[in-house]
């Protein structure tokens, strides 16, 4: 029985030596909306870009330089998750948004990674909410091992009575080929 066990272990620890070494990178960034202190119902039909999204380079990114690679080494990549959470004011909440769509571009290529549709009535409550993107499976190896890449936001609602200071958290599991 010690015996099966042993060689149950050791055929397991094979298989995950074979197995494709990944780590996570982390991507994040900030951005004001600006309200609209007047009241008046506004339409917010522009959403404005997200401080380093734009201009990426996967070689510059710590999560990479820790794990010794470049991104010519990158294999696959594919968003594992994508937050955004309102860190000011304090007494804010999401009401104010109806549809983000995130999108991955580099040159002439842009592809849709997250999107989230109903935010105002998925009822995220002060203080400091924060709302998860539905992901898309969509590889971004392309996209990383670019010159660049940006990583550009799309929303719709109202604008907010007071500016709301937003941050993102892009989560990526990486895949590297040895």
């Amino acid at each position: 029985m010690r015996l099966a066990s042993l060689l149950s272990v050791y055929a397991l620890s094979s298989l995950l030596a074979c197995a494709p070494p990944g780590f996570v990178a982390e991507v994040k960034g900030e951005t004001t909306v600006q309200g609209d202190p007047t009241g008046i119902s506004t339409l917010l039909d522009a959403f404005p870009a997200i401080g380093s999204f734009t201009n990426l380079d996967f070689n510059q990114n710590q999560d990479f330089q820790n794990q010794g690679v470049t991104k010519d080494h990158v294999s696959s990549a594919r968003l594992r998750s994508l937050q955004l959470q309102v860190i000011a004011p304090a007494d804010q909440d999401f009401s104010f948004l109806d549809t983000l769509e995130f999108y991955a571009k580099t040159g002439d290529r842009e592809v849709l990674v997250a999107q989230k549709k109903n935010i105002a009535s998925l009822g995220l409550k002060a203080p400091n909410p924060v709302l998860t993107m539905d992901l898309e499976d969509v590889e971004l190896q392309p996209f990383i091992t670019a010159p660049s890449m940006s990583i550009s936001v799309r929303g719709r609602g109202r604008k907010p009575s007071k500016d709301v200071r937003l941050r993102a958290d892009v989560q990526l599991d990486v895949e590297v080929r040895l």
